[in-house]
């Protein structure tokens, strides 16, 4: 007979809130007038929270994101309360990072767009997690 391993160590119920029923809110932009012009945008967003799956502790993170615009920018409001959505979604800090990249190459297809989660120590462990994104 053989038996299935734990789906962890610790025999817990983690689960991640499915992309679904994240209920994220939307990004919004606006058209940028100098398209050619290759500008870089620096946004830090210092107090993120999002819920960890594992544990259901509240994570914390700075996230920053830089990015080049091609036709649109981020609105800085949608921004906002698109990073404060986050606050009741259980999410790895792993997934944070690359929902976010997903989301805003969506909303504003940038020419160049780095993303990096700074996330506050936990258990001794302190994890940055970037992705990168570059139109071709």
């Amino acid at each position: 007979m053989t038996t299935l391993p734990a789906p962890n160590q610790q025999c817990l119920d983690i689960q991640s809130t499915p992309r679904a029923e994240m209920n994220l809110f939307p990004l919004d932009t606006f058209a940028y007038e100098f398209p050619g012009s290759e500008i870089k945008i620096n946004f830090e967003i210092t107090e993120f929270t999002a819920i960890c799956p594992f544990s259901d502790f509240p994570d914390f993170a700075t996230i920053r994101i830089e990015y080049v615009p091609n036709e649109r920018c981020i609105e800085l409001k949608s921004l906002k309360l698109y990073i404060n959505s986050f606050r009741n979604v259980k999410i790895f800090h792993e997934h944070v990072i690359n929902i976010i990249l997903e989301d805003f190459v969506a909303a504003c297809d940038p020419l160049r767009v780095d993303i990096e989660g700074d996330f506050h120590v936990r258990g001794n462990i302190k994890t940055i997690v970037r992705a990168s994104y570059c139109k071709s």
